[in-house]
């Protein structure tokens, strides 16, 4: 570790603990060249799988952009944000745990719409209109009657 001070590479460690929740490594250093002390924080590096888009593009899970696509289904409608929070921690857990390096992004998509339909229909109808980007109202109906003839 490089010393702010002097910029000497040799320090040693003086004290260490738990910080941020068990997030972090907190490391008290002193630095063998200048002798000053300087603190230091060790977290895990978590390298997320890709996610594969429709068009073959691919770019990295983003947990804020899912949970806006959550919001944005569950707009006015009487879900709770506990709800949308337990979704999100989900499907990231479910991207963390895959083995693969890459993920297409309609195996997340159908996860969360799965969950949706269990949760609000009319959010799950919502989201399902902008994942599979109906072209015209057929589309959008022939869903609605499935989603009707699975409740009966």
């Amino acid at each position: 570790m490089r010393c702010p001070w002097c910029g000497h590479l040799e320090d040693r460690v003086v004290d260490s603990r738990e910080a941020q929740e068990g997030q972090a490594t907190r490391r008290r250093r002193e630095c063998l060249g200048c002798g000053r002390r300087f603190t230091t924080y060790e977290r895990i590096e978590e390298i997320l799988p890709q996610v594969v888009k429709k068009d073959g593009r691919r770019e990295p899970f983003d947990r804020q952009k899912l949970m806006v696509g959550l919001h944005r289904a569950c707009e006015k409608r009487p879900v709770p944000a506990k709800a949308l929070a337990a979704i999100g921690d989900e499907i990231e857990q479910m991207v963390q745990d895959s083995a693969e390096r890459e993920i297409p992004a309609r195996a997340i998509g159908e996860r969360v719409m799965e969950r949706l339909k269990d949760l609000d229909k009319v959010a799950y109808v919502r989201f399902a209109s902008v994942y599979r980007q109906f072209e015209d109202v057929d589309e959008f109906m022939s869903e609605l009657r499935n989603l009707v003839e699975t409740r009966k």
